[in-house]
């Protein structure tokens, strides 16, 4: 009877996916500093825009059972999965609500309270590291791919990045002039909110061959007038967010901005939230759009960058 129902098992095992068999007690060490074990990365609850972006270049979108009003890429994933709202104001009944098997969460995830409830749960948690930098980028799609039990998926689209970002870095070294680039996620009481080092903004201006305008702080910060004309930013770069986006005329209208060279040269420039900040497989795609819209120059040998990030058949 043993022996038969172990062939039986054996026999079974056989006709499952390769990854759903190598996925049984898999270790991730993620962004707590903390093993997460994983016995079954059947259902998931993908939190944040780059991991259901990775989830769905993996081939994965049949074992996601929500996401966060940040997937926004591809459409189809908040078009066709439960939206559990913004991955920094979660519910935890949102959450394990969807009876996840695991749940992957960007860190900054929040609020803690929800992190809190979510941690005790018997759910696995894998909290994704959020690192602004090319290899960050890379690690942050192995770890997913990892998690689910699929790191030749996994190696096939780091693959593509990493060529994708050696042609991003032979097109910046084209760039003989940088220009100072502030990003302004919105103007609150004529205070502009700039961001500074670590940052996503910060690396996508360096990935596109600009140089952060603002020098002195990490993260978001408010900044007054003085240090705006102080930090003498050739262009402002924004993101489009509907009727909330900063528009152009508020920026040059602006009476510290007026005395920079970004109204002298009328340079704004607003580009989607996700593509732009979302450190994901198209990142590198962004820091070339970005760096066309800051050097006019580049875009006949831009044209000749095809990011394969974008064409890669890393599905199975």
């Amino acid at each position: 009877m043993t022996i038969c129902r172990t062939l039986a098992l054996l026999a079974f095992s056989c006709l499952l996916p390769i990854e759903a068999v190598a996925a049984e007690g898999i270790t991730v060490h993620d962004a707590r500093d903390r093993d997460v074990v994983i016995d079954n990365p059947s259902r998931i609850v993908s939190i944040g825009g780059a991991i259901t972006e990775i989830l769905y270049a993996l081939g994965f979108e049949d074992r996601i059972a929500g996401v966060d009003a940040t997937s926004l890429y591809p459409p189809a994933a908040l078009r066709e999965k439960p939206d559990v709202g913004y991955m920094r104001q979660l519910s935890p009944e949102g959450v394990l609500g969807l009876h996840p098997s695991l749940v992957l969460a960007a860190q900054g995830s929040g609020p803690k309270e929800t992190m809190d409830v979510l941690e005790a749960a018997k759910v696995p948690l894998v909290l994704v590291p959020e690192t602004f930098s090319e290899a960050g980028l890379v690690e942050k799609i192995r770890l997913v791919g990892h998690a689910m039990g699929a790191d030749p998926r996994a190696a096939c689209l780091t693959t593509a990045v990493e060529g994708d970002l050696a042609q991003l870095r032979a097109l910046r070294a084209r760039v003989t002039k940088p220009v100072r680039v502030m990003f302004v996620m919105s103007l609150l009481n004529g205070r502009a909110m700039a961001a500074g080092h670590k940052t996503a903004a910060d690396e996508i201006i360096r990935l596109a061959g600009g140089v952060n305008a603002i020098d002195g702080y990490d993260g978001y910060k408010p900044v007054n007038d003085e240090a705006i004309v102080a930090a003498k930013p050739d262009v402002v770069l924004s993101i489009d967010r509907g009727k909330d986006s900063l528009t152009s005329d508020a920026v040059f209208a602006h009476p510290a901005f007026a005395l920079t060279p970004v109204a002298a040269n009328k340079a704004f420039i607003a580009m989607e939230g996700l593509y732009l900040l979302g450190f994901g497989p198209r990142t590198a795609a962004a820091a070339r759009d970005l760096s066309v819209k800051l050097y006019p120059a580049l875009a006949p040998e831009a044209d000749n960058f095809k990011p394969a990030a974008l064409t890669a058949n890393c599905r199975q």
